[in-house]
């Protein structure tokens, strides 16, 4: 099953899949795809039922597509979480790294990335992302999985230019019993990514969310990434280095995923037979149109524009 956000009659409705041309309307209580998670499954399948039967069909051309969540309690993401290009880290945790991006940051199928001249250079990084069914703490890796509601795409934008602008070269205080103050300094470096990683439209998702017994196994599934119909990315969800499952149990150990919370899973990042990287796109130039395309999930279109 197959479903979206999208505007409708002066407000939004979510959408189900009806092959693939057409959708029918689920009933006007849910709002988004957020609203039809948090129900039971009974009442889920009815309104779907209903929908699919009594529903007028709507084209899927015609759809002006919302992100299928529209305010998520957290779009977790992990970072580095591909083992295509493994000499990238040179020194790491061995459990998954993770970093947030505000809701506000969301965007639509169709819908403009809006960069500033002074952003520097921009580029995409195309994810899987996993969409929480229930709330979950404490979740063994073993049960993980059944916490995930379903699977969409994310386009996880990124500044370096901003990055670098943030980033913080300094000594950091540790404590040191030996010495007469009691402290130690450690050069260190951070980076903080409200900017880079978080500005308005920095995160394109949907325009679907695949329910997760449509998705048997969402570590096989070919991941690219097109700038201007050109194919930059050509990587497969196998390289995840830390599984779905592994993630999940990882995360709720210190945040309580809820339902209609999104997870990317990391950045595809294998080059595909033309050479290149996303990481050397810019999607600030003129214009633009980036894709990022899951198998079994659909493609996540969305144009450039100057802010």
């Amino acid at each position: 099953m197959r479903l979206g956000t999208a505007e409708h009659a002066g407000g939004t409705a979510v959408v189900v899949a009806d092959g693939e041309t057409e959708v029918a309307l689920l009933p006007d209580r849910f709002t988004d795809v957020q609203s039809v998670v948090r129900v039971p499954d009974d009442v889920r399948h009815a309104a779907v039922q209903q929908a699919l039967h009594d529903s007028d069909r709507l084209p899927t051309a015609g759809l002006a597509w919302l992100p299928p969540v529209l305010r998520p309690g957290k779009i977790l993401c992990v970072a580095l979480n591909n083992s295509a290009n493994p000499e990238r880290i040179m020194s790491g945790p061995s459990t998954p790294t993770m970093f947030v991006k505000p809701a506000s940051s969301l965007v639509g199928h169709g819908r403009p990335i809006r960069l500033r001249a002074d952003d520097g250079r921009v580029h995409p990084e195309p994810e899987l992302a996993v969409v929480i069914g229930q709330t979950a703490t404490d979740v063994a890796v073993e049960e993980a999985t059944a916490y995930v509601f379903g699977y969409t795409i994310l386009n996880d934008v990124t500044a370096p230019g901003l990055r670098d602008e943030d980033t913080f070269h300094y000594r950091a205080i540790h404590p040191n019993p030996d010495a007469s103050d009691g402290v130690r300094y450690v050069e260190s470096w951070v980076s903080y990514p409200a900017r880079y990683k978080g500005s308005d439209t920095f995160a394109p998702l949907g325009p679907w969310v695949t329910t997760a017994a449509d998705v048997p196994n969402p570590h096989d599934l070919r991941i690219t990434c097109s700038y201007d119909g050109r194919l930059v990315t050509d990587d497969s969800t196998a390289h995840l280095r830390f599984s779905v499952a592994e993630v999940i149990a990882f995360a709720s150990r210190y945040l309580t995923l809820e339902p209609g919370d999104v997870i990317g899973m990391g950045t595809a990042l294998r080059p595909s037979g033309t050479g290149g990287a996303v990481q050397n796109i810019d999607l600030n130039q003129p214009g633009g149109q980036v894709e990022v395309a899951i198998e079994g999930l659909g493609t996540l279109s969305n144009p450039v524009d100057r802010r």
